[in-house]
């Protein structure tokens, strides 16, 4: 057997009685937590351009849109998908050499699951499978290195998860994994130098396409079975050997899941936890900082800090805000939080974020570096005119996996993103219906997220 034929066949294999408890109540966790997502950003601009490209190309279909209008499949995972992913507020993976945000998926899983008229119990099992093959594929088979993007292994996360919830054989399985990541190997370039829009419609874009690639398998078209092993194939041309042996993954995968208490890039969640900490401690003037010096673990400064993907002092959009650390913890400074609020344009060009951004000096430390991925550790250090000094070291933050955000902390985070677009009686009978995902449906749930206001494009 091929190594995807092997993938397929963990794919088929897998059932909603593989899921611990502990598992099955951290996907409806994270389901939760993507829904107030997806819903805080239904407003912005960039998600109404989606909208409106979706509705240019069809109007109906099985699929329902969050907000409501109905669609094809692959446009709804590419709209839903949208929503979850644009605010980069979802939750995360770590591991030793990639980063990925597993919960991208879901609006795939949500957009096939109706058109297989799938139960809550397949809807959480065709999640799992999503999130097992993304965050094993990111275990073993990292590419950021090489200069590919962490939406790489999702192609093959995507087409899993979806074979799964429309019930596939196996060698449909596999071809559709096949079909989806040959197409999808995405450049690093998405999240260096100058960011765009892209950066967070990435994702979405390979949910589409993996979306369309396993209804095409669904048809009976074939792929090359050997995209993994395969002359010029991916580990030839991308990631190099490694090895999975998927006769003995299981489901659990998503335990090791992170989720974001900010609205900030996920290698910053500490960081930024710590500088208000010491604000509400200490209650200085912001206006009074000297300097702020941050020490933190290779990947934060490689990515956010001004290291390898570019210089992180000129911040200009959403983009460039969410994934530069100097503009992140002046923010949090001046605000005492980190929401959606703070990248909106008038707040990203004022004068005193600006200013105080340029203050803050982000250094790589070797011995932090060391403990990462286990834990997130970093120093803070914020130096006053008066020559005052507030210093704070941190390990993990609220939302680690050391400190797992409960379903009461993630349902106020729901409600603080969805309060603008959603009634608190549709609010409420959402958190009940994931609460109680396995005694309803995929369009049960899909019903209710038409019931949120949809600003008019």
């Amino acid at each position: 057997m091929t190594i995807v034929e092997r993938l397929a066949a963990f794919v088929d294999r897998a059932s909603y009685e593989d899921l611990s408890q502990r598992a099955a109540e951290e996907l409806k966790i994270r389901i939760i937590d993507s829904l107030g997502v997806a819903i805080g950003a239904i407003g912005s601009e960039v998600m109404q351009m989606v909208r409106m490209h979706v509705e240019d190309f069809s109007r109906s279909g099985a699929s329902t849109l969050i907000g409501g209008g109905s669609t094809s499949p692959d446009l709804a995972a590419l709209y839903n998908s949208g929503l979850v992913r644009y605010l980069d507020y979802n939750d995360s993976y770590l591991a030793r050499g990639e980063t990925c945000h597993p919960s991208d998926n879901l609006g795939a899983l949500l957009a096939a699951g109706q058109c297989a008229e799938a139960d809550g119990k397949a809807l959480l099992t065709a999640l799992a499978v999503a999130y097992q093959v993304q965050c094993r594929l990111s275990d073993e088979a990292p590419v950021r290195a090489k200069g590919f993007d962490h939406t790489t292994q999702g192609a093959y996360a995507v087409a899993a998860g979806v074979s799964k919830i429309l019930g596939l054989e196996p060698e449909k399985i596999a071809n559709a994994i096949a079909i989806s990541a040959t197409p999808l190997n995405a450049l690093r370039v998405t999240r260096t130098g100058t960011l765009s829009h892209w950066k967070g419609l990435a994702y979405p874009y390979t949910a589409f396409g993996a979306t369309a690639s396993t209804f095409l398998a669904m048809r009976g078209i074939t792929g090359p079975k050997e995209v993994f092993e395969g002359n010029k194939g991916f580990q030839e041309t991308i990631a190099g050997p490694f090895s999975i042996d998927w006769e003995r993954e299981d489901l659990e995968r998503v335990t090791g899941t992170i989720i974001k208490k900010y609205n900030a890039e996920i290698h910053s969640q500490a960081t930024l936890e710590g500088v208000l900490e010491l604000k509400e401690k200490h209650r200085f003037d912001p206006a009074a900082i000297e300097r702020v010096d941050i020490d933190t673990f290779d990947v934060a400064y490689n990515i956010i800090g001004g290291g390898e993907e570019g210089d992180k002092t000129r911040i200009r959009t959403k983009e460039e805000a969410d994934h530069s650390l100097q503009y992140m913890v002046a923010a949090a400074l001046l605000d005492g939080r980190v929401s959606p609020d703070q990248y909106k344009p008038e707040r990203i060009g004022g004068t005193d974020v600006q200013e105080l951004l340029r203050k803050v000096i982000v250094r790589p430390e070797p011995a932090y570096s060391a403990r990462f991925p286990e834990s997130m550790p970093c120093r803070i250090r914020i130096r006053m005119a008066d020559r005052q000094v507030f210093e704070m070291e941190k390990q993990d933050y609220e939302g680690f996996h050391s400190r797992a955000m409960e379903w009461k902390a993630v349902t106020r985070k729901f409600d603080s993103l969805a309060a603008t677009y959603a009634p608190e009686r549709v609010r409420g009978r959402i958190v009940d219906l994931v609460r109680d995902l396995e005694r309803h449906t995929v369009d049960e749930l899909m019903e209710l997220l038409t019931g949120i206001g949809v600003p008019a494009a």
